[in-house]
């Protein structure tokens, strides 16, 4: 037992790691801007290296847009919507540049054909601000704009060349990877080319979910397998195993979605959710105390194992009530469709009702077993004291 409990241990401590890293890689750049702008989205552009920022808002279908790119002062670079197809022409692009005498400009222009004359023109979209900056070797070009129909999913597309014609950008190559598009969803995040996974909304969501199933749902079933499965006899040492591997699994889950909440925390400059936040990590170290506990469980018949059963106790508890707070919290920020928080709602109903039918239904057979017992001719001795222990929770 006490080998099996050392490897147990081992694995809970260990795998999270493995868990955690891999989780951490996955992430946009957390780019800053001059303009001391905060993003809530973001997502790696495929062939250019190039990254995209923006903020929707829903309630006017404007978004914010930060498209950033590393290229030198003699090219030029663009990035546009398509409004009506999913290719470059017809594109409503905005266009950044060095001009001859070094001058950085940006301009706007439709791209009709794929050898458009470019010249500076007015959007199918209105367009409330645009800037671009250069700095560090790269291009930033900044716009606040309406989305066209008001459609969350559009064609996107993002250039660069280095031809001018009459003093303004004139075409790029046909072949490599001067030209890409995709087809972005700027409510939630998902684009074609570069995968959801890159997005930072995609990421809170893997967050919200890894933390909901951990520490919202395997965690407190687990405490459920030990409070009420051990009453039966024959469930000894069944419900031991059961225990620990639902509480470790919610532990490298938990761990696994905590890391990617501090990754993502460390990605919003200026914006702190100090609550989830403080919650977050007060949870991940009461349950880190309770995977090393498992180093620490006396036998059953040591005189220090009351000691540790009310130190497992609290702690655990205490771990079930924050977690179940900060998922509230973290629905708060998120602020998904209803069906998912009424979802949660439902399953933490389900398992506190069956709670109770349990706690009713063992108690019932631990009486009624002691009542047996009493009565025996040896209920002072060996099964006495097995019935008396039999409702230790853990």
């Amino acid at each position: 037992m006490a080998s099996n409990t050392r490897l147990v241990t081992f694995l809970c401590l260990f795998l999270p790691v493995i868990f955690s890293s891999s989780t951490l890689a996955q992430n946009c750049n957390s780019d800053t801007f001059s303009n001391n702008k905060l993003y809530s989205s973001c997502t790696s552009l495929s062939g250019l290296s190039a990254t995209l920022h923006w903020t929707y808002y829903s309630t006017n279908g404007t978004v914010d847009v930060a498209y950033r790119i590393t290229q030198s002062t003699s090219t030029w670079v663009a990035w546009g919507i398509n409004p009506t197809s999913t290719g470059m022409v017809g594109t409503n692009a905005f266009l950044a540049y060095h001009d001859s005498a070094g001058s950085l400009q940006i301009i706007t222009s439709q791209l009709s054909s794929f050898s458009p004359t470019i010249a500076n023109g007015s959007l199918t979209f209105t367009v409330y601000e645009m800037s671009v900056d250069y700095s560090n070797g790269a291009y930033t070009i900044y716009a606040t704009l309406k989305l066209p129909n008001n459609s969350t999913t559009l064609n996107t597309v993002w250039q660069r060349g280095t031809s001018f014609s009459s003093g303004l950008p004139s075409g790029h190559p046909s072949t490599g990877t001067s030209s890409q598009t995709n087809n972005l969803n700027f409510l939630s995040g998902q684009s074609s080319s570069s995968g959801s996974g890159s997005s930072r909304l995609h990421r809170e969501n893997i967050h919200g979910v890894l933390n909901a199933i951990s520490w919202g749902i395997l965690l407190p079933l687990g405490v459920m397998i030990a409070r009420y499965t051990k009453v039966f006899k024959s469930m000894d040492p069944a419900w031991f195993y059961l225990h620990i591997t639902c509480q470790c699994s919610g532990y490298i889950l938990g761990v696994a979605g905590w890391g990617l909440g501090l990754k993502l925390g460390s990605e919003s400059k200026g914006i702190t959710q100090y609550g989830h936040r403080n919650i977050g990590i007060a949870l991940f170290v009461f349950a880190t105390l309770q995977v090393f506990a498992l180093l620490l469980r006396p036998h059953k018949n040591n005189k220090y194992r009351l000691y540790w059963n009310i130190y497992h106790r609290t702690v655990g508890y205490a771990v079930i009530v924050l977690s179940i707070i900060n998922i509230f919290k973290g629905f708060d920020i998120l602020n998904p469709e209803k069906k998912w928080k009424n979802a949660y709602i439902g399953v933490i109903a389900t398992l506190g009702g069956l709670a109770v039918i349990l706690e009713a239904t063992t108690w019932a057979i631990v009486l009624k077993r002691r009542s047996s017992e009493a009565k025996s001719p040896h209920g002072a001795n060996g099964n006495n004291g097995y019935g008396a222990r039999t409702h230790q929770f853990a």
